[in-house]
């Protein structure tokens, strides 16, 4: 179950990765190339300021879950370091109860809003999924498309602090449990 759990949460965090890496890369290529048109050729696309936007967007709510399951997120941990373990232990568990909380709140009011979510962007043609295959939509992209990210980035956080939680606990029971400012993410479960 633990070596499930460890194949799990190493190929989740690869993924979040390649994910913020590929959309990090399609920011700079959208604003490089409307830059480019706009004082190159003096002809810059309507679509590229939109879509350079949504991919930072998405990149932060990535990055979200990845900072909350390797314990980047902020955190007062000079006073971690002061307190004895299991005070330290308890309030980072509280902490990660928290975060879990918020998340589950991200899945709820996200997917609210992005049921109730009107409009479309003007700029943007779309794909959709029909008759079993993708089709090219010629009118506009929905702006509940856009604003999806926060129901999936409130379920990976819920994920990530959940994953966290029990990592601690294991640790904690293990006694290979430290201070956060003293724990590097980078290992994960694999410490365990």
């Amino acid at each position: 179950m633990l070596a499930a759990f460890k194949f799990i949460d190493r190929a989740v965090k690869k993924t979040l990765t390649a994910f913020c890496a590929v959309l990090l890369s399609l920011m700079v290529a959208f604003t490089v190339y409307s830059v480019v048109m706009r004082y190159v050729f003096e002809n810059p696309p309507v679509w590229g300021d939109l879509l350079t936007v949504l991919s930072n967007i998405w990149l932060v709510f990535f990055a979200l879950a990845l900072t909350v399951r390797d314990r980047d997120h902020i955190a007062l941990d000079l006073i971690y370091s002061w307190l004895p373990i299991k005070v330290a232990f308890v309030i980072q568990q509280f902490w990660s109860v928290v975060i879990f909380g918020i998340g589950i709140v991200m899945i709820i009011y996200g997917l609210e809003a992005v049921a109730k979510m009107g409009g479309k962007y003007w700029e943007m043609w779309y794909f959709a999924w029909e008759d079993g295959g993708f089709v090219f939509k010629p009118n506009y992209m929905p702006k509940k498309y856009a604003i999806s990210i926060v129901p999936i980035s409130g379920f990976l956080v819920s994920v990530a602090a959940l994953a966290s939680i029990l990592e601690d606990s294991l640790r904690l029971k293990a006694g290979k449990y430290e201070h956060s400012s003293d724990f590097d993410g980078d290992e994960g479960i694999d410490h365990l």
